[in-house]
């Protein structure tokens, strides 16, 4: 028998946590599993899963009103906010449900309560003390506000799943994935939608062309787009209304201002210091290629690193350790042309190297672009433009990057993902028949480089 309680204790039952707790079992390890918050994490309760909900609310508006130049007469529809947020928080409670039966039937010991390491096998969780061979952190992030006088009065993106009534007038604060698919949302369900962001465009590290392409779709939906613009100050009103503001010394009034800059590693009161566990400048938790920390027993994985924040590669990371340690032979998660979506609206969906990113490679490359009016929409008023571009390697013939702006953009790239994961070159791609009349055929039609 092993001197310790367990072989593996996780902290955190988020998606990554709780797939290596389970497949840690089912290897034949004695896991157990500690959550002080909500089981699922961020992506279940404050992230992916209600943002989507959300964002299927906000397409209805749309939806009605292409409806019409199809011959329906959608009579005046009427948007009721606490109906969405009751739903939601039915939804949400049935999933943390799903995740401890996981668990459970897994037969992974549940302990709730916050969990912080007195030693480098030992865990403190509310005073009762557990010891493990091995100890994996997976406990997220969390949201990063701005030391800007009157920041009290204003909402983190975990506040925005859980807004009573829907404001009026909303300032959306960020540049990332979070804020313009917040500001989508918002936009579409009716609210006056600002969006703030302190760069020249939006989404950084996206490939230059969707950016663009996004910015000029956003502004025909009339949201207002504030680039290269920092907000200072933050003041209450009497009537409850925030002031914002802004570096110039301009101010706006707005019913709630939200920001959405980032998240930060969820890594402190864990108890390292009793540890060897060592954090980087960013505070995320300093690992190996097989998520082993500076202290040999412990691991670590999901947002908590600091690597790629996106729910499949947390749980791609915890399989990885599940099976490093208990498995055959030590796995690592290959990070190369990740596929990922941002929900915006008009969506975005992309995989591989960005034009920029292969240029700065030194890559000679192909550029395949194509714009044009969904099939749907041909009959609509407005005529919202898709935009798919293909990054293409001249030498090899090599598909770098495929990305997309429009309707079931991350659908596509999902299927598209697979392909440019395999290594296939633009031949293939011209060589495979598309499904017509699609949208996504045209990743397979474009024949003539535009640069």
């Amino acid at each position: 028998m092993s001197q310790h309680d367990f072989d593996l204790f996780v902290i955190g039952a988020g998606s990554g946590g709780v797939r290596c707790a389970r497949f840690s079992a089912a290897l034949g390890a004695r896991v157990a599993i500690a959550e002080d918050r909500y089981f699922g994490g961020t992506c279940v309760n404050v992230g992916c899963i209600p943002k989507k909900l959300f964002v299927n609310a906000a397409h209805f508006s749309e939806e009605m009103e292409t409806a019409y130049s199809y011959g329906w007469n959608v009579p005046a529809a009427q948007f009721d906010w606490p109906t969405l947020i009751a739903n939601k928080d039915r939804e949400i409670s049935r999933l943390n449900g799903i995740y401890r039966s996981l668990l459970e039937n897994a037969k992974v010991q549940v302990v709730e309560g916050r969990a912080v390491l007195k030693g480098s096998h030992e865990i403190d969780v509310g005073g009762k003390r557990f010891t493990s061979r091995h100890i994996l952190i997976a406990t997220g992030s969390w949201p990063v506000m701005p030391s800007i006088p009157g920041i009290e009065f204003a909402l983190d993106s975990n506040d925005f799943f859980f807004l009573p009534n829907l404001p009026e007038r909303v300032l959306v604060v960020g540049g990332g994935y979070i804020a313009v698919e917040f500001a989508g949302i918002l936009n579409n369900l009716g609210v006056d939608t600002t969006l703030s962001y302190r760069g020249e465009l939006f989404l950084r590290s996206f490939d230059q062309d969707i950016r663009q392409h996004l910015r000029d779709a956003l502004v025909a939906k009339k949201i207002q787009l504030r680039f290269q613009h920092q907000v200072v100050a933050l003041e209450k009103r009497p009537d409850g209304k925030i002031l914002a503001t802004d570096s110039s010394g301009a101010c706006d009034q707005f019913d709630a201002v939200i920001y959405a800059t980032g998240r930060a590693p969820n890594a402190d009161s864990l108890g390292l210091e009793h540890t060897a566990v060592q954090r980087d400048e960013r505070g995320a938790i300093r690992v190996n290629d097989y998520f082993q920390s500076d202290e040999p027993s412990v691991y670590a994985i999901g947002d908590v690193i600091g690597r790629v924040q996106l729910t499949p590669v947390a749980l791609a990371e915890g399989m990885a350790v599940a099976q490093t340690l208990f498995g055959p032979s030590p796995k690592t998660v290959n990070y190369a042309a990740i596929p990922t979506a941002v929900f915006s609206q008009p969506a975005v969906g992309t995989v591989g190297l960005t034009e920029t990113q292969a240029r700065e490679q030194g890559i000679d490359v192909a550029i395949f672009r194509s714009t044009f009016t969904p099939l749907k929409l041909s009959l609509a008023e407005k005529k919202e433009k898709t935009l798919m571009k293909l990054v293409v390697d001249k030498a090899t013939d090599r598909v770098l990057g495929a990305h997309m702006v429009g309707p079931d953009a991350g659908e596509i790239i999902q299927g598209i993902a697979i392909a440019i994961g395999m290594g296939a070159t633009k031949a293939q791609f011209d060589q495979t028949i598309g499904i017509h009349p699609t949208s996504a055929e045209e990743f397979v039609t474009m024949r003539t480089p535009v640069a």
